[in-house]
């Protein structure tokens, strides 16, 4: 596969439906390779009969390396010429984490490999877009990133559904096994996107040393100077914090209290919460512009503690998901 993109500047982009479709591909198995992790992650541990607070170590330290490798990973970003490239090697990093958990449950073994693959989420994700960027262009990108979505949600929708039914079929492992089995079709996905299609120019600046480097160490110190973006990002981070664990520890306590079909009930709790948003994201969108951000903001963090609380006072089945996707519309 090559993986050099173009040195040319294409005013007018105009992409092969080769590459388009490629594109397409790799929205929808990666999101789908995704899947796997999170709150099947925790079920399967909880399987495996590790305490919640060992679950809850190695989820909080592939979080943290996430986090952490946000900043270095926009600037890798920035350096590797080839997003295809950075692309392969994180889908590959990817599949080796989910395989290492889905063959072994040792503690050093995954913790290790979720530390792997939260560090894949600073530049994988990232690489998508920029490669749609070269593709297409800034005129066209937003259509395009509302096609990624698409696909992105169709590839994990039906994933999850398929990995409960693989969990309650057979075992929590082989959910993991299939999606280090779906890296593969990503691949080829990736193989059928052009390189002369590709304009590095529009995907990324046209060399790292371009930028001098007290240029660079001044734009990240202005961001800690501004108190709006600190506020923001403060309140991002405790929602986060509050919000993240929520699911894995549902599925968990299901795991704890017996629960046989803990599989498709967890695959119901990411599905239909899904579905509801897919409807109701133009809407919402519609308000954002009518009403402005703050207030929807504020509805949405106001719904967590609610949502935590009655998450903390029953585990029955039917009621986590009409609850689930009641709130769905409310945090989105």
């Amino acid at each position: 596969m090559r993986v050099r993109e173009s040195r040319f500047v294409n005013t007018n982009p105009s992409p092969s439906r080769t590459s388009l479709n490629g594109l397409d591909g790799i929205n929808f198995f990666n999101a789908a390779m995704l899947a796997g992790f999170g709150p099947y992650v925790a079920v399967y541990l909880a399987e495996q009969q590790w305490t919640q607070g060992h679950i809850g170590l190695v989820l909080t330290a592939s979080g943290l390396t996430g986090l952490l490798a946000l900043m270095p990973g926009g600037e890798l970003l920035d350096v590797v010429r080839s997003k295809r490239a950075l692309v392969a090697f994180g889908a590959i990093m990817v599949a080796l984490s989910a395989f290492v958990i889905g063959i072994w449950s040792d503690f050093p073994l995954v913790f290790t490999a979720l530390v792997v693959h939260g560090s894949t989420g600073a530049f994988l994700g990232p690489a998508i877009v920029a490669i749609s960027l070269g593709l297409v262009g800034h005129s066209a990108l937003s259509e395009r990133l509302g096609r990624n979505q698409r696909f992105a949600a169709t590839g994990s929708l039906m994933a999850t559904g398929l990995m409960g039914l693989i969990g309650y079929l057979l075992s929590y492992p082989a959910i993991f096994v299939i999606s280090a089995a779906l890296a593969f079709p990503l691949l080829v996905a990736l193989a059928a996107i052009r390189a002369s299609d590709i304009d590095f120019a529009r995907s990324g600046v046209s060399s790292y040393s371009d930028v001098p480097t007290s240029t660079t160490s001044t734009a990240h110190r202005s961001l800690w100077k501004s108190l709006e973006l600190l506020t923001f990002a403060a309140c991002l981070f405790l929602f986060q914090l509050a919000n993240a664990a929520i699911l894995p520890l549902v599925g968990a306590d299901l795991v704890y209290q017996g629960e046989s079909s803990s599989s498709l009930i967890v695959a119901a709790l990411m599905i239909l919460p899904q579905i509801v948003v897919a409807f109701l994201a133009p809407w919402v969108g519609l308000r954002a512009q009518t009403w402005g951000r703050r207030p929807l903001l504020l509805i949405g963090f106001g719904a967590l503690p609610i949502r935590a609380t009655l998450f903390a006072l029953t585990a029955d089945p039917s009621f986590l998901v009409a609850f689930s996707c009641s709130m769905a519309s409310v945090v989105l």
